[in-house]
C-alpha cells in the first residue's frame, strides 16, 4: 500500500483512501473473502493518479458537465475551462483534482479536507465511517469567497458489474441527452431503464440523470455473494452510467441534474453566501447473501 494511502477497518470490511488523489476511495473490500464492494483498483489503476480509475471520488462544487463555457453567479459570469482530457466540457467541479489533507484518522473514521480557490474559494470535507459493514460518506462544502456562488454536490462510485448484477432505484423521470451528453428534456423512463423493481443492467449505454429519487438503492451481486443497501440524503437525483463494454457501472447520488446551471430554476443547486455550507450523505451497507463464496453450482441442491 503506498505510504500516502490510509486505511479504515471494521469487523467486516476494509476501506483504502488516497487523499492525495482527489480525496478518492481506492478500494472497499470484504476482509474475509477479498470481494470488491466497489470496482477493484489494481496497482495499474493506482499508478495512473486519476480518481476516475479508482473506486469513488467527490464532486464539488458541481457534478457532471457545464455547458456554455461557464455560468452566471449573482455578481456576474463565471468562466470555466475544460478540465479533463476525456471531455470537451468542464466536468465534476474541481475537488477531485486537488490534494486533500487528513484532518483526523481513527481505526474506523477519517476526515479529509481541502481548501480550493477554483472556480471560487471553498472548503470541502469528506467524512468516511465504517461500522458493521456499512460505509457512510458525508461530503460537505463551505463557501469561502466574499461573493455568493451556486454550488452542487455529488459522489462518483464505480461498482463491479457482472452478468447477474441487479439494481433497484426508484425514480419518476429521466433526462434525455444529446451527443454532447447534455440534457435535452425530461421523459418517462423507458422499460429497460426502469429500476422500480430489482433488474439487470441494460445492454445499451446509459449515461443519464434520473429525477425524483427517494435516495434509496439496492445493488445485488450474486456472483460476488453480497448485496449493498444504499441510502442518500441531499441528493434528489442520481446519474446512472452503464457502459456495456466494461465490468463496472456507476450510480452517482447528486444534488442536481447535469447542466443545472443552465436549466430553468437551476434545480438542485444552492446559492451559498460566504460561510454557508451544504452537504450530501451516502451510506452503503454490505450484507453477504445466501451461498456467498460458493460456486454457483453448489447453490442448486
Amino acid at each position: 500500500m503506498p505510504s500516502d494511502f490510509i486505511e479504515l477497518n471494521d469487523q467486516l470490511t476494509r476501506l483504502t483512501l488516497a487523499p492525495a488523489t482527489g480525496g478518492s476511495i481506492v478500494n472497499w473490500t470484504v476482509i474475509a473473502t477479498g470481494q470488491p464492494l466497489l470496482r477493484h483498483s489494481d496497482e495499474q489503476a493506482v499508478n495512473t493518479g486519476l480518481p476516475g480509475k479508482l473506486g469513488c471520488y467527490p464532486l464539488a462544487p458541481w457534478s457532471n458537465r457545464v455547458a456554455e463555457g461557464g455560468f452566471d453567479n449573482p455578481d456576474g459570469w463565471l468562466p470555466l475551462t475544460p478540465n479533463s482530457l476525456t471531455d470537451p466540457l468542464p466536468i465534476h467541479g474541481s475537488a477531485w483534482q486537488q490534494v486533500w489533507q487528513v484532518v483526523s484518522h481513527s481505526a474506523d473514521e477519517v476526515l479529509l479536507a481541502v481548501e480550493c480557490d477554483t472556480p471560487f474559494a471553498y472548503r470541502a470535507e469528506q467524512r468516511f465511517k465504517l461500522s458493521d459493514g456499512a460505509l457512510s460518506i458525508t461530503l460537505r462544502v463551505t463557501h469561502l469567497a466574499e461573493k455568493a456562488a451556486w454550488h452542487g454536490l455529488g459522489l462518483h462510485p464505480y461498482l463491479p458489474r457482472r452478468p447477474g448484477t441487479r439494481l433497484q432505484a426508484k425514480a419518476s423521470q429521466v433526462w434525455l441527452s444529446d451527443a454532447s451528453k447534455l440534457p435535452t428534456g425530461l421523459a418517462p423512463i423507458p422499460a429497460d431503464w426502469d429500476f422500480q423493481q430489482l433488474k439487470s443492467l441494460p445492454d445499451r449505454l446509459v449515461d443519464n440523470g434520473f429525477c425524483a429519487w427517494d435516495g434509496h438503492c439496492r445493488i445485488e451481486q450474486p456472483e460476488l455473494g453480497y448485496a449493498l443497501e444504499c441510502q442518500a440524503s441531499g441528493a434528489d437525483y442520481f446519474l446512472l452510467f452503464c457502459p456495456p463494454e466494461f465490468e463496472f457501472f456507476c450510480i452517482e447520488p447528486v444534488s442536481h441534474p447535469v447542466n443545472a446551471h443552465h436549466l430553468p430554476g437551476r434545480p438542485g443547486l444552492k446559492l451559498l453566501e460566504q460561510g454557508q455550507s451544504t452537504q450530501l450523505e451516502f451510506s452503503l451497507k454490505y450484507s453477504p447473501t445466501v451461498g456467498a463464496g460458493l460456486p454457483a453450482m453448489a447453490m442448486h441442491h
